[in-house]
């Protein structure tokens, strides 16, 4: 099998992304199953690259047939001069990520690169007339077909967001029984066809607390809900809740499951990053293409220190590659 061509998105220049992209290729393992090709401007990469001491191989392209292997490939991205200020946030640096994103873009669905690992980005800086998504999430699925699905996951836990990038006080009015089903379907595709779990088990979280508590506090998880569930339940009775989400990452049904569908980002994002930080990925499930990014920010507070650690980007490619294998069953 050839090896699998990695596109690798720019992130904030002024975050931890490009630091991070440098150190964990200067690790020649890691190049054992795939070609990655970072989409960067050349002069603000060799900087970093001067910045941090990095003893990274780089080979500049303009042309996606003159990569190679055992090296990080630049797809030169040009742009005005633009001067690295870590830690702060400005419109310029948006741009440059998302110029990254598009670009990568462009190759996959050109069919010429196969998967993306996103670098973190700023979302106010990328926000323009020509770019009025969230996040990459908002924007990947209005690229590609398919429904996106955030997919929080680790070795341990596996949790999926019904809603995602959107305020609390818009949660309950977004609901609804096709949404939950669609989410619930989305999961088990997943899970049976990215990850190989045959007989996959859901557990599905209530939005309101003790799940409702029969209607006394909220009716949303015997309106929708439960009715949700029941019609999934018709397909896979491994499908099961609403549960307290109080209580349930703290009790032993956590390991009965295969993943885990939360209501909204912070009742599943909380937790999953409380017990897996550091060694998750955000994987963006449902779409026809494989994306992953790691399980942090730009980390602002540390940009430029030389301390960011690598963990989480280095698993988000190896997800990736994973994911990809099993979706187009390959060895």
């Amino acid at each position: 099998m050839s090896k699998i061509k990695v596109a690798l998105t720019l992130g904030d220049p002024n975050g931890v992304g490009l630091e991070i992209i440098l150190s964990v290729f200067e690790e020649k393992s890691i190049y054992n199953d795939l070609t990655p090709i970072l989409f960067a401007p050349k002069k603000l990469v060799e900087f970093q690259k001067n910045y941090f001491k990095s003893k990274t191989s780089l080979n500049y392209i303009d042309d996606i047939q003159n990569i190679k292997d055992e090296t990080l490939n630049v797809y030169e991205i040009i742009c005005d001069d633009f001067k690295v200020r870590f830690g702060k946030q400005c419109p310029k640096a948006g741009f440059l990520s998302i110029e990254s994103l598009k670009k990568s873009i462009e190759l996959i669905e050109s069919k010429m690169v196969d998967i993306l690992i996103t670098a973190p980005i700023n979302k106010k800086s990328i926000q323009s007339k020509s770019f009025n998504f969230p996040g990459h999430t908002d924007y990947l699925n209005f690229k590609f077909e398919g429904n996106s699905l955030m997919f929080m996951i680790s070795n341990s836990l596996r949790v999926a967001l019904v809603t995602d990038h959107i305020p609390i006080n818009k949660v309950s009015k977004t609901l609804s029984i096709e949404l939950i089903e669609l989410k619930i379907n989305q999961v088990l595709s997943s899970l049976i066809n990215d990850f190989g779990i045959l007989k996959p088990r859901i557990a599905v979280l209530g939005l309101n607390p003790h799940a409702g508590d029969n209607g006394v506090i909220g009716k949303e998880d015997d309106c929708i809900i439960r009715p949700a569930l029941v019609k999934t339940k018709r397909i896979n009775q491994e499908v099961n809740g609403p549960f307290a989400a109080d209580s349930f990452f703290t009790s032993k049904k956590l390991k009965e499951y295969d993943a885990i569908l939360a209501i909204y980002h912070d009742q599943g994002l909380i937790p999953f990053k409380t017990i897996s930080f550091g060694n998750g990925v955000n994987f963006t499930a449902g779409l026809s293409l494989v994306r992953t990014s790691p399980d942090h920010g730009t980390a602002f507070d540390i940009a430029g220190l030389g301390i960011a650690k690598t963990n989480s980007y280095k698993i988000a490619i190896l997800e990736a590659i994973k994911i990809f294998k099993t979706r187009n069953h390959l060895n």
